[in-house]
């Protein structure tokens, strides 16, 4: 019978491996499948590339996930803890993560409220036919300019659904992995498929829909020879999968120990790619029948982000039969993804600090979720809300996010020397297999990748100022912003551990490193006993951390 003290300080953990999968799918399928991928496969060679897709995918994006989920797996712990677990010295990565992911909650809940209000708004058509980009910008946002300063007028239409949106997520999180995060995306996850499913085919029958699917997939093999269609692909598959910013280190920490690791991260990827695919089709289907209705063609209507999703969607909406059906599944289900991807966000810092200080999960819940909350509503529901999205969106991706992808790959294959251990406790329990070209794939190829991209970002962020912002302006939520990341994640670093805290007493952890020294080798079968001292150590590793 286990002690009070292992039953007290047990880890959290989903219900089962398939409520990891939902979980992870739910993550990884956010606003960027819906909105992004349709339109970043369009300009970089419509069918053809589906080939620099595929290939990022199978080099670049598998290869991290599995990369991960080892961490997390093996080292039983948030980003913080897994990271100073496989060394001291690596505690920062772990805590660089946990703050973008802080970044990042702050507006992702504001885009979940804007499609809160827009499925409502669908009902109706409030914004009225070709009013939708002024009802947008001037009406519903009544966005203001940023160069006579940051707004603080509250803008009611954006604020109360943004305190719902809130009030919500933090309900979910506060009820826990298992009782809150697993059954939400129990239900949110079918539900999502459902509505995207049900929009991808009343899109099939608008007017114009074959027009904008052949203009999605007629292949434009040229774009094969431009190096920027595909650092496009790879960049894509990086942000798409959720990879190296904490969630599924997270998340596979939650893992019961003997759970097939590589098997699981093949179903969430293909899944993954397969909804963006479904997202292509019905976003094109729909763009093809808006340029049938204005005179034009494919071209002049495609877009992403949020002039796709506020401005195009409903101007379909107002034209086509049944518009409003069009409307209310498309903001749905941006609501369901957004939540999914929300809380995994949030279950990174929340899991950080819950480790650090030892704390039970209401009230790491309530002391995470309420500051960022009230940052949120504070520069997010105000007339300037849109400019700090935009450019927070922007720095958090390029120098964030792929900065500390490029820095973890690069400690931890050449400095630490970690992947062979990482390796072997993939193979120990999954049905696919891993080698020495998974870690050519990890230690050799992903930094040469992401350092293209960073250096190319550099590149582009000093030649021109981003988005025509004030200097003043990018200083404070551009460069400023990623460079204090990067500062208070070396402090954070510093403040000891509580000692109630995981990396100071966690029995788990400890039978977790006992069964690590009798298990048999991955690649032989050969069972190592170790000595008395080695056990002693094994046991020991958890309490020294």
């Amino acid at each position: 019978m286990p002690s009070a003290t292992t039953q007290s300080t047990r880890r959290e953990a989903f219900g089962s491996r398939n409520v990891f999968i939902l979980s992870a799918i739910g993550s990884a399928v956010g606003l960027g499948n819906i909105w992004r991928f349709p339109y970043v496969a369009y300009e970089g060679g419509g069918g053809a590339f589906l080939i620099p897709y595929l290939c990022a995918l199978l080099t670049a994006g598998i290869p991290l996930l599995f990369f991960d989920y080892a961490i997390g797996h093996r080292f039983r712990g948030s980003a913080p803890l897994a990271f100073r677990r496989m060394h001291r010295a690596a505690e920062p990565l772990g805590w660089w993560q946990v703050l973008i992911c802080v970044v990042i909650a702050t507006y992702y809940a504001v885009i979940i409220a804007w499609a809160a209000m827009y499925t409502w708004f669908s009902a109706q058509i409030t914004w009225g036919a070709g009013n939708e980009d002024h009802f947008f910008f001037t009406d519903f946002l009544q966005m203001g300019d940023v160069k006579h300063g940051i707004s603080t007028t509250f803008v009611p239409q954006v604020g109360y659904p943004l305190i719902a949106v809130w009030v919500v997520v933090v309900i979910i999180m506060a009820l826990g992995v298992k009782r809150g995060i697993g059954r939400a995306n129990v239900v949110l996850m079918p539900l999502l498929t459902v509505m995207f499913a049900a929009l991808v085919v009343q899109s099939l029958f608008l007017p114009g829909a074959v027009d904008g699917l052949n203009a999605f997939f007629t292949p434009n093999w040229k774009a094969l020879a431009d190096p920027g269609v595909w650092a496009s692909a790879y960049g894509h598959i990086f942000f798409s999968l959720s990879v190296a910013f904490g969630i599924m280190v997270t998340y596979s920490s939650y893992l019961k120990r003997k759970t097939d690791l590589t098997g699981s991260g093949l179903v969430v990827a293909f899944a993954n790619s397969g909804f963006e695919i479904l997202a292509g089709i019905g976003v094109f289907a729909a763009l093809g029948f808006m340029a049938q209705a204005q005179g034009t063609d494919v071209a002049h209507t495609a877009t992403a982000g949020i002039g796709l999703a506020f401005v195009a969607f409903p101007t379909i909406v107002s034209q086509a039969t049944g518009g409003s059906i069009i409307g209310v599944l498309f903001f749905g289900a941006l609501v369901f993804a957004g939540i999914t991807s929300l809380i995994s966000v949030l279950e990174v810092v929340v899991a950080a600090l819950q480790d650090k200080l030892g704390w039970g999960r209401v009230r790491t819940t309530l002391v995470v979720s309420i500051p960022v909350a009230l940052i949120s509503i504070a520069m997010f529901s105000t007339t300037t809300a849109l400019a700090v999205l935009d450019t927070t969106d922007a720095f958090i991706n390029a120098f964030g996010i792929m900065a500390v992808a490029l820095v973890a790959v690069i400690l931890v294959a050449w400095i630490l020397h970690k992947l062979p251990v990482l390796r072997d406790h993939l193979n120990r329990r999954s049905s696919f297999t891993v080698g020495w070209f998974w870690m050519l794939l990890v230690g050799a190829l992903a930094p040469v990748v992401l350092g293209y991209l960073f250096v190319s970002e550099i590149i582009a962020k000093i030649d021109a100022p981003y988005g025509g912002y004030p200097g003043w302006f990018l200083s404070i939520f551009g460069w400023g912003m990623v460079i204090s990341l990067v500062v208070l994640a070396i402090l954070l670093s510093l403040l000891p551990w509580s000692r109630r805290s995981r990396a100071k007493d966690d029995p788990e952890y400890d039978d977790f490193l006992v069964e690590e020294a009798y298990a048999p080798d991955a690649e032989t079968g050969a069972v190592r006993i170790p000595d008395a001292a080695g056990r002693a150590d094994a046991t020991m590793k958890g309490v020294r951390s």
